[in-house]
């Protein structure tokens, strides 16, 4: 496995994260996405907000100087949440679990939320690893699934 890292979100990062978020079956487990994932003006409106947001943190991350996705932490409720995504092509690969473990070692105020698809076994697994524990079950409308689903809430710390 390469080498996976974390750095500021940059410009050109934009375009990958675009791509990332067009895949079906990525989308699917993710659950929670845009209502649209083809609307880039949308897209590129998003990301102004998050990277303008002063309670965001959001890293790019790198495996080989490839983008392999984004980990951020954003205030929801007033609670501190964490979020990630990764390619599809890198799950499986620990690549999920290193990049977290690099966000938490950076980002140390608890506690931390996070919520998952209840059925997206794979990030539950990585939140798992990374010491989040499971608090909680709610339901809430994914749109990229159009319904309601039940996610897990876990916490750290």
């Amino acid at each position: 496995m390469s080498e996976v890292s974390l750095r500021p979100v940059e410009d050109s990062d934009l375009d990958r994260f675009f791509v990332h978020y067009q895949d079906p079956v990525a989308a699917s487990m993710a659950a929670f996405t845009a209502k649209d994932p083809f609307d880039r003006e949308n897209h590129d409106a998003r990301w102004v907000r998050i990277r303008a947001d002063e309670e965001v943190t959001v890293r790019t991350i790198l495996a080989a100087d490839e983008v392999i996705g984004h980990v951020a932490s954003f205030v929801m409720d007033g609670k501190l949440e964490v979020t990630y995504w990764i390619d599809r092509e890198f799950w499986g690969s620990g690549f999920g679990t290193s990049a977290l473990q690099l966000f938490l070692d950076l980002m140390t105020e608890r506690p931390l939320h996070a919520r998952a698809a209840k059925d997206n076994f794979g990030s539950i697994r990585i939140l798992e690893k990374c010491g989040f524990r499971l608090i909680g079950e709610e339901t809430g409308f994914a749109n990229a699934r159009d319904e309601e689903i039940d996610e897990v809430v876990l916490k750290l710390g």
